[in-house]
């Protein structure tokens, strides 16, 4: 890409752009195409204007590669919004309450977007929902495995939603916006 930019103006003017990937085939297809909103949308919302982030862009072009390459949205997208909560610095312990500070071991732990953690049973509200421990287990997969890596039987799709759901809130927690495509991959 080709661009101009000048410190009196806010636009930047485009000479030349040569497309490297299209994700034609994802675009084509309206969950497909949900999966590929999601990721734009949340990567409007965490990163600021003109600021490099080498390690998000390597995200967002592995994400919705894997969309691509496996017709199917639902774990490149938890591996996203996982790595999106990483990277930011968001990522709550998840074997401990972020309250109380107890073991969650082999307890469920409880989310929202209206809190920036995971806890316990005992100091869970009305209206949360539960991460279960073995979609905690997947999240270890996550940060050690690359996503082209893993295999879709690695990881069950119920505890990827599971996991999603969770780095969903967090997000939202944190950038205090709602995503408006999370309800559309419900639809998807």
């Amino acid at each position: 890409m080709d661009y101009i930019e000048r410190e009196t103006r806010d636009l930047v003017r485009i000479q030349q752009c040569d497309l490297l990937e299209s994700f034609h085939a994802a675009q084509s297809e309206y969950s497909l195409a949900t999966g590929l909103a999601m990721i734009s949308e949340i990567t409007e919302m965490v990163l600021p204007e003109r600021e490099p982030a080498e390690a998000m862009f390597r995200l967002i072009l592995l994400a919705a590669g894997e969309i691509e390459r496996r017709k199917d949205w639902r774990l490149p997208v938890c591996y996203f919004a996982f790595w999106t909560v990483k990277l930011g610095g968001w990522l709550p312990p998840l074997d401990r309450c972020g309250k109380c500070g107890g073991v969650l071991g082999s307890r469920q732990g409880y989310h929202a977007s209206w809190s920036p953690g995971l806890l316990c049973e005992d100091c869970r509200r009305p209206g949360m929902r539960s991460l279960s421990p073995a979609a905690r287990k997947i999240a270890e997969i996550l940060k050690s495995e690359r996503l082209d890596k893993i295999e879709d039987t690695t990881v069950p799709v119920a505890l990827a939603e599971e996991l999603r759901e969770a780095a969903l809130d967090w997000i939202e927690h944190h950038t205090e916006r709602k995503l408006i495509t999370r309800g559309l991959l419900e639809t998807a």
